[in-house]
């Protein structure tokens, strides 16, 4: 071996030493960063004219695993999206309220039976009249509030899946500029990893609105393609348009027209959460839109049916006539049933717990007496003020038991506020169920983000590898010195 050659052995092997304490120093500075991808420095023998030439670098490799990277950001978008169903169930079942805690439907139905009883046992009392009243007006008040609530949350979906819209276009933009960068920094020499990261960063923003499978394709470019088979980018980014509301009622729906879907690149897509963009948030927000908020909307609806077609009965309040508004109506307007019990026209029923209204005559706030109360609400005068036999008939509707005309409650006979302990149910229900589902998502999660963690920086072996870095920097630079010293001593003879 020449001594040009051990000089140019040794200076590549400086080379890499340096390059490698780069690396590991990187790791070490980064080992806090979210979506740093530990770095590897790939080297190999070099060769010259079939002889050995020192050392090689090929490259930085970015360490990724990349099946515990797709399943984590599977499992994110799964999270996500069973954490936003509950926490609907958890708003819906707050709003209905704990049966002992005041306020709450149940609670209300128990004040507003409880003042019928008392009122009948003494009909002569103008002021047990007007507590009745009261505890009347507070449970249609109440289910008017729980009403207002779904549809606020509906339209707070709404808005949420304008947002996510926009969210994934942006990036998605964003993501075709960097594949296009990356490509081109690639291509004339430069090291990529931090672009790299940087892009794995901008598919994360997305992997919980959407479960996303990332394919790599050739130059270092990545295509998206969603769980359901939507392509969002291969090459190109595609484009996603929704509409949103602006406003939200009980009717509004897909099949009315009022609400819109979603589209990619022109083409309509289904919105339910097993589609093609199902799965994650905006799977979620769809799903508490167009499914849970209206079924919910539907059950409410159906108490207060229930409740109006109860009191709204001839047999109950004998003043009534068949056509004649009940003690709770339709905003001021008798609710019109069947012969069955049921809706005359099925799309009434429709969010009717949010027009609930106590009758105007019995209520001293909008003009009315509370003797109607117990003389009729069609009673043209006062009667004996000792006569408690309506009220009385008031209460005994309410504590019939009968099963409900519509809604999804089953053939089971329930009272009144049996009925209100079931809608409760409903809500518990469904909460429950998601949070059984929220549990197993968010334990495969947190497990697939322990296995993530574990391909990442482990200062303790980058420090171990700095020993070693060190130590070959030391072993070439100390024959770059031998070498001198030999040079020296031949220009010295």
């Amino acid at each position: 071996m020449s001594i040009a050659s051990a000089f140019n052995f040794a200076l590549s092997g400086l080379t890499a030493s340096s390059r490698m304490a780069e690396v590991v120093s990187s790791n070490i500075a980064n080992a806090m960063t979210e979506g740093y991808a530990r770095r590897e420095l790939s080297i190999s023998s070099q060769t010259l004219g079939g002889t050995g030439g020192g050392v090689r670098i090929v490259g930085v490799n970015r360490i990724v695993n990349q099946v515990v990277a797709q399943d984590l950001m599977l499992a994110d978008a799964a999270s996500a999206n069973t954490t936003a169903k509950t926490d609907f169930y958890s708003r819906l079942e707050s709003q209905i309220g704990d049966p002992e805690t005041a306020g709450s439907l149940s609670a209300t139905m128990s004040d507003f039976e409880n003042a019928l009883l008392t009122a009948g046992s003494m009909p002569d009392s103008t002021a047990r009249l007007a507590a009745t009243v009261r505890s009347a007006s507070a449970v249609a008040n109440k289910l008017n509030s729980i009403s207002d609530d779904l549809q606020a949350a509906r339209l707070t979906a709404d808005k949420s899946i304008t947002k996510q819209v926009r969210t994934l276009n942006e990036t998605l933009s964003q993501l075709e500029e960097m594949n296009r960068t990356i490509t081109t920094q690639i291509s004339i020499g430069n090291d990529a990893a931090g672009l790299m990261d940087e892009r794995q960063s901008l598919v994360n923003q997305i992997s919980e609105i959407v479960p996303i499978r990332v394919v790599q394709r050739d130059n270092n470019q990545i295509s998206l393609f969603t769980s359901g088979g939507a392509i969002l980018l291969d090459g190109t980014a595609a484009h996603l348009e929704f509409e949103g509301a602006g406003v939200m009622q009980a009717g509004y729906s897909l099949a009315t027209g009022e609400l819109k879907g979603i589209s990619i690149n022109g083409v309509a897509v289904s919105t339910a959460d097993d589609g093609p963009l199902g799965g994650g948030t905006l799977g979620a927000a769809f799903a508490v839109r167009d499914e849970l908020a209206p079924e919910a909307q539907s059950q409410l609806d159906a108490f207060a049916m229930d409740l109006v077609s109860r009191l709204q009965d001839p047999s109950v309040d004998t003043t009534l006539s068949s056509t004649d508004a009940g003690l709770f109506t339709d905003r001021g307007a008798a609710f019109e049933f069947a012969a069955d019990g049921s809706a005359l026209d099925p799309a009434a029923e429709i969010g009717l717990a949010g027009r609930l209204k106590l009758n105007a005559i019995v209520d001293p706030e909008q003009g009315g007496e509370v003797w109607h109360l117990r003389d009729g609400l069609m009673a043209g005068s006062q009667g004996a003020i000792g006569n408690g036999t309506i009220l009385n008939a008031l209460s005994a509707a309410l504590t019939k038991e009968a099963a409900p005309a519509s809604g999804d409650y089953g053939p089971a006979l329930r009272t009144s506020s049996g009925l209100a302990s079931d809608l409760l149910s409903y809500a518990s229900s469904g909460r429950q169920s998601s949070e059984l589902t929220q549990g197993y998502a968010t334990a495969r999660q947190e497990t697939l983000k322990e296995m993530s963690l574990a391909d990442g920086v482990d200062t303790d072996h980058e420090m171990q590898t700095l020993l070693v870095v060190e130590k070959a920097y030391a072993a070439n630079a100390k024959v770059i010195q031998t070498i001198d010293a030999m040079l020296q001593e031949l220009l010295d003879i």
